[in-house]
């Protein structure tokens, strides 16, 4: 069963907002190269501060790599403290 993760990256204020513009493009080429990646969108809502975020990797262990990699990335320290309302189907 494929893991699956929807919601929305919110932004509490411009300077946050700019910290996610600059390190996005490289966060997407990355994940998308990653084994077990079936797609991953990152899309700008019509309110400047907030981007959808949907994901879908092949099973559990593909997730959990995809996390470790990118926990460990320069886009989680460009983003650390940014709100993240996820909901993930599939996880065990």
């Amino acid at each position: 069963m494929g893991v699956t993760l929807h919601g929305y990256l919110r932004c509490a204020n411009e300077a946050e907002a700019m910290r996610v513009r600059g390190a996005l493009d490289a966060h997407i080429q990355l994940t998308r190269a990653e084994a077990g990646c079936v797609s991953f969108e990152v899309t700008a809502t019509d309110d400047p501060l907030v981007w959808e975020v949907a994901e879908e990797f092949t099973d559990p262990a593909a997730f959990t790599a995809h996390n470790t990699r990118a926990g460990a990335s320069a886009w989680a320290a460009e983003t650390k403290g940014i709100t993240r309302d996820y909901t993930i189907k599939g996880m065990p």
